[in-house]
């Protein structure tokens, strides 16, 4: 009876790193034997070989992914110098590698989306900014570089800022012209 409630134990415990699989994806039926669901874990986990987990790991189901990670919960209890290193690869990439919650966030691909949106925006803004220039109204006649000048001479006319302006002794500034 214990030994039989151990095993229920064990099966039911899911991976570790991940709460995505119910804790009834590992259970044996309830009238299922014990050893049979023994003898139906060590045959899928004899199915599915360590040497290489890291190709295998997002093609295996949940139940599969739960058998591996309990088979290499078994080997690891053992001492680390006799695991082979396919063991110890397989050990880390199930406890460490870039899966469940440490997959990547950006799928390959995003960076060339991104790029095309953030140019096609760009090149539709730079199409809306001539679109709006060429139907705008002509630029006021006192920006002109000649109304500029006559503007100056204006100045120098009424005599404006005599102390540091365009009237001042040794002036040499453009005065009111802003136009190249």
């Amino acid at each position: 009876m214990m030994q039989a409630s151990a095993l229920r134990c064990v099966l039911r415990r899911g991976l570790a790193t991940t709460a995505a699989h119910p804790p009834h994806a590992t259970s044996p039926h309830p009238h299922q034997q014990p050893s049979a669901a023994s003898a139906s874990a060590s045959a899928s986990a004899s199915a599915i070989p360590l040497s290489n987990v890291e190709a295998q790991w997002s093609h295996l189901s949940s139940s599969e992914q739960t058998v591996v990670h309990q088979q290499l919960e078994e080997l690891q209890r053992k001492d680390w110098k006799t695991l082979s290193l396919s063991e110890k690869k397989a050990a880390y990439y199930v406890a460490f590698g870039p899966h469940g919650p440490r997959a990547s966030a950006n799928p390959p691909g995003t960076t060339v989306k991104v790029l095309t949106g953030v140019s096609a925006l760009v090149a539709t803004a730079g199409l809306l900014y001539a679109g709006i220039r060429s139907i705008a109204p002509p630029p006021p006649k006192t920006i002109t570089k000649e109304w500029e000048e006559a503007t100056n001479e204006r100045a120098k006319e009424l005599k404006l800022n005599p102390i540091t302006g365009i009237t001042s002794e040794g002036y040499s500034g453009k005065g009111y012209v802003t136009h190249k």
